[in-house]
């Protein structure tokens, strides 16, 4: 693993630092999506997955949004904790025995990305609002909440027939 330094002299730069960071897991994210979902058993998991994968798409737009709302072209800083947590995902998609086991460790995988994600936009909403860029914390937070919802609806797939059909 590299370790890159970074220079940080006030709030802003660790502002662009986390937009750039969040900007690359989120593209970085539709590839996996897609993965996940070719390889869901459960058909509510495949439609999450899916579903996941468009709504992640309107994400990609609402950071370049973002960007260019404070005069700037989107930019990616390589997001090396994105990069750990899809090969962890590749692990369960690629993993051999029953589909539902699959299926229960392709949601755990998918959920340590939703509270990667629900982490970063709530700290970019915040610094949104210390760094006087009011009017994207909206924006931030409509994202930071349909994370949570994503995370739900993967805990409801997982307790109302997943883990319970990889359990036998």
């Amino acid at each position: 693993m590299f370790f890159f330094s970074h220079t940080f002299n006030n709030l802003e730069d660790v502002f662009w630092h986390i937009m750039e960071d969040t900007y690359d897991a989120e593209i970085r994210l539709t590839t996996a999506l897609q993965k996940m979902a070719d390889a869901a058993t459960s058909q509510d998991l495949k439609q999450a997955f899916n579903d996941h994968l468009q709504e992640t798409q309107v994400h990609i737009q609402r950071l370049e949004d973002c960007f260019r709302r404070c005069g700037c072209e989107p930019e990616r800083e390589t997001c090396e904790a994105m990069k750990g947590l899809i090969g962890e995902g590749n692990e369960s998609v690629s993993a051999e025995g029953d589909p539902h086991a699959r299926d229960a460790a392709m949601i755990a995988a998918a959920q340590k990305v939703e509270h990667y994600e629900i982490a970063a936009y709530g700290t970019l909403r915040t610094l949104a609002m210390q760094c006087n860029k009011p009017e994207l914390a909206p924006i931030f937070e409509q994202t930071l909440q349909e994370e949570k919802n994503t995370d739900l609806r993967l805990t409801g797939i997982a307790e109302s027939h997943v883990n319970a059909m990889a359990q036998h």
